[in-house]
């Protein structure tokens, strides 16, 4: 673990407290963390579910892929030094998201059980759900919702997950979504059910 500099003076036993936050909001924050391959229908789901604690009153934050690279991580590219480096800086903000009260929902390839180790680790296994979006690699070139799939066939995307970077399935997640066999609806109301007991938890 790095350590803290000399000239680094931490403020955070001088800040409010995450309990604090949770009572105001009135929920239990914690990530969901989504994994699967490109076009498996993380942020779908991602989005219907925070409609759904929305509507609920619950205050929620989604993390996507592409809004994450295009903004704080838009220096990385997609080594394998550099999705652990992309991984680590989301679950830093993941987890002052959390300290904030706030319900992150976040959709990440995330393709190897190293890279969500790494993510579980910063965040806190208690504070870290996962939630495997499972659809087999046909299926998702099928739908291939972001030209992705097309442009990996045709060499112009080098280490694409699933065709020629590997992606590990999670053996121990929370819970597992085959978006080939459930609808969008059936798909969120499943992580609904298994969220709001842990969101209720404190309230």
């Amino acid at each position: 673990m790095s350590q803290v500099p000399e000239n680094i003076h931490t403020t955070f036993d001088q800040l409010l407290n995450r309990a604090d936050k949770e009572q105001l909001l009135k929920q239990h924050a914690f990530c969901v963390w989504f994994t699967g391959l490109s076009g498996s229908g993380k942020t779908t789901i991602a989005k219907g579910v925070e409609r759904e604690l929305h509507n609920r009153g619950y205050l929620t934050q989604v993390l996507d892929g592409d809004n994450i690279r295009s903004g704080i991580n838009n220096n990385l590219g997609f080594s394998e030094q550099d999705r652990l480096e992309n991984i680590r800086r989301i679950a830093e903000v993941t987890k002052l998201y959390i300290n904030t009260g706030i319900i992150t929902l976040n959709c990440f390839v995330s393709p190897t059980e190293d890279i969500r180790i790494l993510a579980r680790d910063i965040i806190g296994t208690e504070d870290f759900i996962e939630i495997y979006v499972n659809a087999p690699f046909a299926v998702c070139e099928d739908r291939d919702v972001k030209g992705l799939y097309k442009k990996a066939r045709a060499g112009q995307i080098k280490n694409f997950t699933g065709l020629d970077a590997p992606f590990e399935a999670p053996t121990n997640a929370n819970l597992e979504i085959a978006t080939d066999r459930m609808t969008i609806a059936e798909s969120v109301q499943a992580v609904v059910a298994l969220l709001l007991p842990k969101i209720e938890a404190k309230n």
